[in-house]
């Protein structure tokens, strides 16, 4: 029998741009079933007026963080959205910009939550528990951001109350359908990019050489070496574009699920630097409140979780605990 001839570089970059692609189509799928109907159902739920009547229930917790009562509708828009649907709510309400640090910070840990949470739950993550962490944490980090932050960033005013009327029905769902087809545009787009950029990585070999890398940083995090890849992803392009890798990893025995579990305890609380931190920044708000304590939070809760496994083995299990 012929030993096998080593292929050409054209001939291997073909064969993981076809293997990335396929990849992606059934990626792209999963992540457009959940997004759609949950999109449609907030934007639903926003014209009905029916986030305003749940917002009227959480005035007393945002309270706790030195908010107006109104600002937990921003904070719902968020957590049932994106970062971009809670600005859009902080910029018609009446805020300085120590509110907006407070509620930025807590929209960074809890935001895009039944979208993302779905995504966790599928990589074997307890949908409960991340749920509960990430609302949780959101909570606790604003309740701290208000003992903290300094005075002075109550003096710079960011918006003004602007009266809101409801829009016709037909407008809304029509403004909702053109930004559903631009977000299924990107997604598509991103989705493809990240897995055929991380079979070629695999190809070349690339792979090995950035877990060597960032290795030392994956130790302090508390996460396997396996995971710089899906940190790096995951921190430039968000999490739920990056859930594909995570899975694929784990499905091909590269990842334990245990340690793509934990890693969801990390991308919980801390993921997308780039891009949401450059969108808060853009807005005035100071980098260092919204990358250090994210990033501290994170490593606080990995190492917590990794204790209650070594000292708790027989509660945990991934999926469930």
């Amino acid at each position: 029998m012929e030993p096998e001839k080593p292929r050409s570089a054209p001939a291997r970059v073909i064969d993981a741009t076809r293997k990335g692609a396929k990849a992606a189509l059934g990626t792209s799928w999963f992540l457009l079933r959940i997004m759609v109907p949950v999109s449609l159902a907030v934007a639903l739920l926003g014209w009905s007026g029916a986030l305003e009547y749940v917002a009227r229930f959480l005035k007393p917790v945002m309270g706790l963080m030195g908010l107006p009562g109104e600002a937990a509708l921003a904070f719902i828009s968020g957590a049932l959205l994106n970062n971009y649907s809670a600005i859009a709510v902080m910029g018609s309400l009446s805020l300085d910009m120590r509110d907006v640090t407070i509620l930025a910070m807590m929209s960074l840990t809890a935001h895009n939550l039944l979208i993302e949470t779905t995504v966790m739950r599928k990589i074997g993550s307890s949908a409960a528990k991340m749920l509960l962490l990430r609302v949780s944490m959101a909570l606790v980090s604003g309740f701290v951001f208000n003992l903290i932050l300094p005075a002075s960033l109550s003096k710079m005013p960011f918006s003004v109350a602007a009266s809101a009327s409801r829009p016709v029905f037909l407008d809304m769902l029509g403004a909702w359908a053109v930004a559903t087809l631009i977000l299924v545009a990107k997604i598509g787009v991103i989705v493809l990019i990240i897995m055929i950029a991380q079979r070629l990585l695999e190809e070349f070999r690339v792979m090995g050489v950035l877990s060597r890398v960032f290795a030392p940083l994956m130790r302090i995090f508390g996460l396997s070496r396996e995971s710089s890849f899906l940190w790096i992803i995951i921190n430039v392009v968000g999490y739920a574009y990056g859930a594909g890798v995570i899975e694929e990893q784990i499905e091909s025995g590269r990842m334990k699920r245990t340690d793509g579990d934990l890693f969801n305890h990390h991308a919980a609380i801390c993921h997308s630097l780039l891009e949401d931190t450059a969108l808060y920044m853009a807005l005035g708000v100071p980098m260092f409140w919204i990358t250090v304590p994210r990033i501290v939070l994170a490593i606080v809760v990995v190492w917590a979780e990794r204790g209650r496994r070594h000292y708790f083995r027989r509660s945990f299990r991934a999926g469930v605990a």
